[in-house]
């Protein structure tokens, strides 16, 4: 069992238990990223957008005292920082395009698969074999220019930061409210008891829940909400069972990468957040009754995931995340390389629309 694998197992489980309240949270608000932007950019449509801007305000005000304080249950607690500089851009950019090929994000790749999409599963499998192909050339990346991780709370301290995001999260949502239209989800008539279980939420809901969730996950795991790492990780391990060597690849020698390497796979917190998301999702469409895999995927369709799936994989590991690492967590945790992965995935997510009816993918 999962608490027998490592000596931590209470924070091991602890872990596992919020990456699947994650899974059924996603799921039941349906709760995604890649639509939300494809649909402000193609149909000025904000409603997707706006309850994110929500999740990041509630995930500031929780993780500001939290981070200032450095401690949590005993033990350090940091962040999700990052350089500022040519990679974060890359692969942001990256991750945008594949997002629309690949019909999903970190989190809506995750949750989708476990909902029982077949096409996401191509998608999964493409993008941890992306991740793993960009942690071979990060020697090359981290010598592009960069400036050092510029974190708002440390340089103007955590108050003012956390007042001057709430500004601009605001301004952005008044300005969407004045610049996009609203599709109101359809009402639901089913009583709030039975919405919790079977799905159907509002999309509010989805965004206070996963603000609180990744609080939570700062405060066990020492470090914000994470998904792509563990795909890296997933990879490198398949790759060494396939023969490959580590030694002498300049990201897995030394450090936290090689630490993982040589460790089971569930000692990793984020492996097991994520194997936890899955099975929250799997969870959530049989309560919701939607578990139904479709085997019959388009061949257009099927190399879009697959071509998706490694732009985003690579992406992400050149960019310190994917839009929970590096945009919710670390624009949570005032880095600005988070305010810069936005950007650019968003002119990722530009391109990658334009590109989506070339593969028989409807906008």
């Amino acid at each position: 069992m999962v608490w027998q694998i490592a000596p931590d197992g209470w924070r091991i489980l602890s872990l596992f238990g919020i990456g699947t309240l994650m899974g059924l949270v996603l799921y039941h608000a349906a709760f995604g990223f890649s639509a939300a932007f494809r649909w402000m950019i193609v149909r000025r449509d904000v409603s997707g957008v706006q309850p994110q801007l929500v999740m990041l305000a509630i995930a500031t005000i929780l993780f500001a005292p939290t981070l200032a304080d450095g401690t949590a249950l005993g033990h350090a607690v940091g962040g999700a920082t990052a350089p500022v500089g040519v990679q974060v851009v890359a692969g942001a950019f990256m991750f945008g395009i594949g997002m629309q090929l690949g019909n999903g994000c970190g989190s809506g790749t995750l949750f989708t698969a476990g909902g029982g999409s077949t096409r996401m599963i191509a998608t999964l499998v493409s993008f941890i074999a992306g991740s793993f192909w960009a942690s071979l050339h990060m020697q090359w990346w981290t010598a592009t220019p960069r400036l050092p991780a510029i974190v708002l709370g440390d340089v103007l301290g955590w108050a003012p930061a956390m007042l001057l995001q709430l500004v601009i999260f605001l301004a952005i949502y008044l300005f969407l409210r004045r610049w996009g239209r609203q599709t109101p989800r359809p009402e639901s008539r089913v009583s709030v008891l039975r919405r919790l279980m079977t799905g159907g939420w509002p999309i509010v809901w989805g965004a206070v829940a996963l603000a609180l969730l990744n609080w939570l996950s700062l405060m066990v795991a020492g470090y914000p909400w994470s998904i792509t790492w563990g795909f890296t990780l997933t990879g490198a391990k398949v790759a060494q069972l396939l023969g490959w060597d580590p030694a002498g690849v300049w990201f897995w020698s030394g450090g936290f990468t090689e630490r993982a390497l040589n460790s089971g796979l569930l000692q990793d917190d984020t492996v097991v957040m994520d194997c936890g998301i899955v099975l929250g999702a799997l969870v959530a469409a049989g309560l919701a009754g939607r578990f139904a895999p479709q085997l019959r995927i388009p061949l257009r369709s099927l190399a879009a995931a697959v071509i998706g799936g490694l732009l985003m994989g690579y992406g992400a590991r050149i960019a310190y995340g994917c839009n929970i690492g590096a945009f919710f967590s670390g624009v949570a945790s005032t880095s600005l390389h988070g305010w810069l992965w936005i950007v650019a995935a968003l002119c990722g997510t530009w391109l990658g629309v334009r590109l989506r009816p070339g593969f028989g993918l409807q906008n």
